[in-house]
């Protein structure tokens, strides 16, 4: 157990260039705990001329990191990978604090996110080129792949620790060089990240942690996505917020890679076997709080089926346990924040106000937003376009396939979808009709590091984990051998 390593649980300073650090102006922000409402520490609020250093040294890395092979970046990935999993228990304590996820949720998120810096420590080894077939006989010509170079990573608050490793290990084991703006809401995963990295030895800059308080975040953000010095993007988080960085990396022509929100529909047909439906539904809809983006959103049941979802959807949801996050057997943590407490609560009052039936929930105390079912959601409520990001269920019937893939696709965005069904035909019909970049059938998690994540439509491009997760990493370079 040489990997058991004492850090610090909630840093105080950023991570640049390997050395902790203050923001030059010596300006500081808390971070709250949503389940109490109070300060757990404050971190740097860094501006632009912070993180113009931290570009810096991540461009000053690049230049001996690009260099280093397949299996020596496995070699620090791998262990990094074990510093993170022998100190998962204190690992998770940050995210229950920070994120305001339960005990089991965030042991959960901990094994889920070093299961990328895991997968990407063997994948380092396996950035193939190819050898073409040449048309004419005096030439050879063949692709080899290199890393793009500095990459910013912008992640969200929903999953502060996962969401770090899965992009900062797909462009580390490429060849890239990282600097990492966390969610103000959440910076100290990110940042004890940073510190087991300097625990498995990783050269100076080569993964660095910017923190920025809300009125920075734009402005860092701006910078990342048009300095010359930094090669692509990889952003988590809204889709307004996603166009605004896309329009502003066009004037580099970055590198973009967008995980937005999505919206995600829950398609349950006649032939479904209603138990499955109904656990696939707990297990999408109130994972984190409902506050992820493959959430199930809409719930489309067969007129044939409604009942008897409801009924048996409606004692899965009176057993949910609110309360000590400490608690093994609570399920429901607090909303990340008031803003996102209002919006939930918002929208329900939407609903119900056009005649949606609350069969439980509705309500809340601060931050706490009770489990909620609302019956005969019709598409005129905001909560059939908008994502809630809460842990609200809505229920349409419908009476046919045809009319569950209109209403399934009637959105901008495309990230999962689930569907239940036992009739193989229709499986394989509605798989490929739904605008999705996911699919979930009989089952409501999907999420591995061996996948492509990612959507389509607004939901944005690009995709993380699996090998095709080194994609936004890499560019090809091909080269041809004549005169031979």
């Amino acid at each position: 157990m040489k990997f058991h390593h004492h850090f610090r649980t909630f840093h105080n300073k950023a991570f640049i260039n390997n050395q902790w650090v203050n923001a030059l102006s010596q300006k500081t922000f808390p971070v709250m705990n949503p389940a109490t409402s109070e300060p757990i520490g404050c971190v740097p609020d860094m501006n632009v001329d912070d993180t113009q250093h931290a570009i810096k040294a991540a461009q000053d890395a690049f230049q001996i990191w690009k260099h280093t092979t397949g299996k020596e970046r496995s070699f620090y990935l791998r262990n990094w990978y074990n510093y993170l999993s022998c100190n998962k228990e204190s690992l998770a304590q940050i995210i229950l604090q920070e994120c305001g996820k339960p005990i089991k949720e965030s042991e959960a998120e901990i094994r889920y996110g070093n299961s990328f810096v895991e997968f990407f420590s063997n994948e380092a080894r396996r950035i193939h080129g190819e050898i073409l077939s040449s048309p004419v006989p005096d030439k050879k010509i063949f692709v080899e792949k290199q890393p793009i170079g500095v990459v910013a990573l912008i992640t969200p608050w929903n999953f502060p620790y996962a969401l770090v490793a899965r992009k900062a290990s797909a462009a580390l084991a490429a060849g890239c060089t990282c600097v990492v703006k966390p969610a103000e809401d959440t910076p100290f995963s990110a940042l004890t990240l940073a510190e087991m990295t300097q625990a498995a030895g990783f050269p100076d800059g080569v993964f660095n942690v910017v923190t920025s308080g809300r009125e920075n975040t734009p402005k860092v953000g701006s910078l990342m996505c048009t300095s010359p010095l930094v090669a692509g993007i990889s952003f988590t988080g809204s889709t307004n917020v996603g166009k605004i960085l896309y329009k502003q990396c066009s004037s580099g022509i970055k590198r973009l890679g967008l995980e937005l929100g999505g919206d995600a529909p829950f398609i349950v047909y006649a032939s479904a076997d209603v138990d499955k439906a109904v656990k696939g539904a707990m297990s999408s809809k109130f994972r984190s709080c409902g506050q992820t983006c493959v959430a199930s959103n809409r719930f489309f049941i067969h007129c044939s089926k409604y009942d008897e979802f409801c009924g048996k959807l409606l004692e899965q949801v009176s057993q949910l346990k609110i309360g000590d996050l400490q608690d093994r057997a609570t399920n429901i943590g607090p909303l990340i924040n008031q803003a996102q407490y209002d919006k939930v609560s918002t929208l329900v009052q939407d609903a119900v106000s056009k005649g949606a039936r609350v069969l439980t929930g509705g309500t809340g105390t601060p931050l706490l937003y009770q489990p909620t079912v609302l019956a005969d959601v019709t598409p005129d409520m905001q909560i059939y376009k908008k994502e809630v990001f809460g842990p609200v269920v809505n229920l349409l019937r419908f009476k046919d396939e045809e009319e569950s893939v209109c209403m399934a696709n009637d959105t901008l965005t495309g990230l999962a979808g689930y569907i239940f069904s036992e009739d193989v035909a229709q499986i394989f019909r509605v798989t490929k009709m739904l605008e999705v970049g996911m699919c979930g059938v009989n089952e409501g998690a999907i999420s591995m590091a061996e996948i492509p994540f990612g959507g389509v439509k607004e939901s944005g491009i690009g995709r993380e984990g699996s090998h095709y997760g080194i994609d936004d990493y890499t560019y090809m370079k091909y080269i041809c051998i004549g005169s031979l």
